[in-house]
């Protein structure tokens, strides 16, 4: 809800902040996103090898406060204003680097993909109460800064609910009883996600998501109520943002549902279903987003259809591509994973998509004398508004060349993750071409001593990567 309760007050913002253009209305969005992109990295690193729920309740704190913060800045300091919406970033970046991998832990196979689902409602779902709520809670108390006072309540909800009830799962434990990983370095963990073709492409794939989703989601509200304007329509801004808020949760409902239900029934019948739905979500988008554009100077009904059709089939791509992620990165990587992942996707996604379109659109709309009228902002908003559909294009494509990779990567994470591999180094772990401590042969060493098959003499300590454990056989005790 945070992410989006702004763009759907923008135009009240716009005004309050002394008549502001596109491009620094989408500066809001900007630096919210790069505050949450570079932390996601940071914490991705401590979601792999510290308690994750406690990084979590800290940083949906902060993100409560600094968003409650951010609804009493006065006019004249648009840039207090800025800073505190980017600080909100902080808090979403240890939530979104962190919570999906704890799913990963506590679910597999269909039921991860199911579970994943529900976890993703949240983000289409969440954005279309964004704009439902801060439109109508602004329009109700006649002040947009009230938008921003409703979700930091909720947010101290959720630090209580994370610290008392959400039980901390081992990492790996739905992988099965054979999984003995240990953390590598950093560089060790870049590097291989970097030579992860199928994380890559799908990672790219999803940042062409989030620079459409991005666009669509901050400018969408505000092009739609010009597009009421240019056709006489007296329509207010709040009840536009609550029409697309209302969009934008049945189009989240129904396609992260469609998305994850399809994938999961297809792969049963082919392996590389996963990229194949996210790529065909992708494509087949590019015409509605299109046609919804060019429509809507003749008829806002069929705009709005066409804008969530092009939705849900834009929300086909959210819980899929996570579940990629998820089984050709290895439990020991994953949080870092998504980081990486959050990294790229907002940096050259929903970070810029805005601030571009938004320069695009004022470039056109400035050779106007009067740049701010309604039928100037509409057709500069159009014109800009067109870079999407390609964007997409570009996307579904990557996501198709991740479905040539998809098998052999979910292969490999599968060896590493059971120990299934050939190259022992000099203690007997299999330490795989990227570092990855395989302990199994540890353990094998354990049995042998517990079965009497081994002298006290001949046990020895595996491997300084072994975690020290405590064994004991009749009157012998060991510590391996």
């Amino acid at each position: 809800m945070d992410r989006f309760t702004v763009a759907g007050v923008l135009i009240d913002v716009k005004s309050y902040y002394h008549g502001l253009g596109n491009s620094e209305a989408g500066s809001i969005q900007t630096a919210f996103i790069c505050t949450y992109m570079i932390f996601s990295p940071i914490f991705g690193y401590m979601g792999d090898r510290y308690t994750r729920k406690y990084i979590m309740a800290v940083g949906i704190f902060l993100w409560s406060a600094f968003t409650l913060a951010s609804s009493f800045v006065p006019a004249d300091y648009f840039w207090a204003f800025v800073l505190l919406r980017a600080l909100v970033g902080i808090g979403e970046a240890s939530y979104s680097t962190i919570a999906p991998t704890i799913i990963a832990d506590l679910f597999s196979s269909d039921m991860r993909t199911t579970a994943l689902m529900v976890f993703y409602f949240a983000i289409p779902v969440g954005s279309g109460l964004g704009y439902i709520v801060g439109s109508k809670v602004a329009e109700l108390l006649s002040s947009w800064q009230w938008a921003l006072r409703v979700t930091p309540g909720l947010g101290v909800i959720c630090v209580i609910l994370i610290i008392f009830y959400c039980e901390e799962p081992k990492r790996g434990m739905s992988e099965g009883s054979d999984v003995h990983l240990s953390n590598t370095s950093l560089t060790t963990d870049l590097k291989t996600l970097i030579y992860n073709k199928s994380f890559m492409l799908s990672s790219v794939g999803f940042t062409c998501v989030a620079f459409v989703t991005g666009a669509l989601a901050f400018l969408a509200p505000t092009f739609m109520y010009y597009a009421t304007q240019i056709q006489g329509q007296e329509i207010s801004d709040s009840t536009v943002s609550l029409i697309f808020g209302g969009i934008t949760v049945a189009a989240g409902f129904i396609g992260v549902a469609c998305g994850a239900e399809i994938a999961r029934r297809y792969k049963r019948i082919n392996p590389r279903a996963d990229p194949l739905i996210c790529a065909i979500g992708m494509i087949t988008c590019a015409p509605f987003l299109f046609f919804s554009l060019v429509l809507s100077r003749y008829s806002i009904g069929v705009t709005w259809l066409l804008i969530f059709v092009g939705e849900v089939l834009l929300c086909l791509n959210w819980a899929v591509t996570a579940d990629i992620l998820l089984y050709v990165v290895i439990p020991t990587r994953r949080s870092l994973a998504e980081s990486v992942q959050i990294l790229l996707s907002h940096a050259l996604g929903d970070a810029i998509s805005p601030y571009i379109i938004g320069q695009i659109a004022d470039a056109m709309a400035n050779k106007h004398p009067d740049p701010t009228r309604p039928f100037v902002q509409f057709p500069a908003m159009q014109t800009a508004l067109y870079l999407t559909t390609f964007v997409c294009v570009i996307g579904g494509g990557c996501y198709l060349a991740t479905a040539i990779y998809v098998e052999r990567d979910k292969r490999e994470a599968e060896e590493i993750t059971h120990g299934q591999t050939d190259v022992l180094d000099n203690y007997g772990n299999g330490t795989l071409d990227d570092g990855a401590y395989v302990n199994n042969v540890a353990d094998q060493h354990i049995h042998r001593f517990l079965d009497g098959d081994y002298t006290e003499t001949e046990v020895r300590v595996v491997s300084p990567n072994v975690e020290a454990r405590h064994f004991s056989a009749g009157n012998r005790n060991v510590v391996i």
